[in-house]
């Protein structure tokens, strides 16, 4: 009796948590929300409001939301992680190309309109690759 009073406890506790699917698909929406918070922040930031410690910061964030991506997605299903995958790759080479052209131009003027270049085919990045994965 008491054998069977821990088994159904166990059952019990067992179906109240989360597999480890679904907690990596909570992990990569995650991931994902951070991600867009911090590319809006970059979006606003102005000439007068954008250094490139912030631009650097809002980078590194993104960066670790990508490496909890990459760590989650071997436990999603297969066209899950296809998907998380491509979206994954498209994006870091984006971010990395970002992160080249930071402090690369010489003038002020110069560095604005490239970093707003930049910015403005990151958030496009992100529309095309991460938007579209389901978190629903």
């Amino acid at each position: 009796m008491l054998l069977l009073s821990a088994l159904g406890l166990t059952l019990a506790f067992v179906a109240c948590g989360q597999s480890d699917e679904e907690k990596a698909k909570a992990d990569v929406c995650d991931a994902r929300d951070d991600i867009q918070a911090n590319v809006k922040e970059l979006q606003s930031l102005t000439l007068g409001t954008a250094t490139t410690d912030k631009v650097r910061s809002s980078l590194n964030a993104i960066k670790d939301d990508l490496a909890k991506i990459a760590d989650a997605q071997g436990q999603l299903s297969e066209d899950q992680k296809q998907q998380v995958q491509k979206a994954n790759e498209a994006f870091k080479s984006k971010v990395k190309a970002v992160s080249e052209d930071l402090g690369q131009s010489v003038s002020i003027e110069d560095a604005a309109k490239q970093l707003k270049s930049d910015l403005a085919e990151l958030a496009t990045t992100y529309q095309q690759s991460f938007a579209p994965i389901d978190c629903g």
